[in-house]
């Protein structure tokens, strides 16, 4: 039986006093593939970055819960440990830190325990090639020199090696080509079980050629708009968000 992981409860929330969301309800389940589709500027890495706790943003009014704990307030890092992730739509680059040793400590410090540096580098190098990574990758400076597609994916490979219980993927297929987008999709498949869930988040529909949601759900301007099945998709390929952008006119 599916357990819900997330409950987000008529969140309002924005930053620098600026309102970027509006009364937003949503739930997630294990087992579950959702998706957050809109316009540029809809607001779907807010509520990425509002449901990681991302301490920019504020929370108005509304509740965010977890594994049916109230996290609403609750620091990033401990979100993480309770098995939340999220990829950048941007990934930093950070000299200095290494890619292998960057995931091994965070890895252990999800876990609450040290990892070993030979097992670890084991299952790395599986999760690299699942990846079509070359394992050279893994020595080399946190996404430093990295290609646009070398991030995303080193994002993917921190979501494997983390195993979250809920992932949230932002704008992970921006900016790739076919091949890339496959292996990305290739990840996500690898990833994905009845034991956790995926909030994916996208303003096309290229990486959904190879991944069918559960639920899709539509933001325009802070607004939920339309939640439904894979169909909604199919409407955005063929009327983009015309209908969905007249549907929050007349909520405004």
């Amino acid at each position: 039986m599916a357990t819900e992981l997330l409950r987000i409860e008529d969140i309002t929330a924005g930053v620098n006093d600026k309102t970027l969301l509006e009364h937003i309800d949503l739930t997630i389940r294990t087992g579950e593939i959702h998706v957050l589709m809109g316009p540029n500027g809809a607001g779907k890495s807010t509520l990425g970055n509002v449901i990681m706790g991302h301490p920019s943003y504020k929370v108005d009014h509304g509740s965010i819960y977890f594994l049916d704990k109230d996290i609403t307030e609750l620091a990033t890092d401990k979100r993480a440990k309770m098995g939340l992730f999220l990829s950048f739509q941007n990934p930093e680059e950070v000299p200095g830190i290494g890619l292998e040793n960057f995931l091994r400590t965070a890895k252990g410090a999800v876990k609450g325990e040290e990892e070993n540096v030979f097992i670890f580098n084991l299952a790395l190098k599986k999760l690299m090639k699942t990846l079509a990574m070359d394992h050279e990758y893994a020595d080399r400076n946190l996404n430093v020199g990295f290609s646009g597609g070398e991030k995303k994916k080193s994002e993917i490979l921190q979501m494997l090696a983390l195993d979250p219980k809920l992932a949230i993927l932002d704008e992970t297929d921006s900016g790739l080509d076919v091949d890339a987008v496959r292996i990305v999709s290739k990840g996500i498949e690898t990833f994905h079980n009845d034991s956790n869930a995926l909030l994916i988040i996208t303003h096309n529909t290229k990486i959904l050629e190879s991944i069918t949601p559960d639920y899709v759900h539509i933001l325009v301007k802070g607004h939920l708009v339309a939640n439904g099945d894979a169909s909604l998709i199919r409407t955005i390929e063929k009327q983009g968000y015309a209908p969905f952008i007249e549907a929050e006119e007349k909520l405004a």
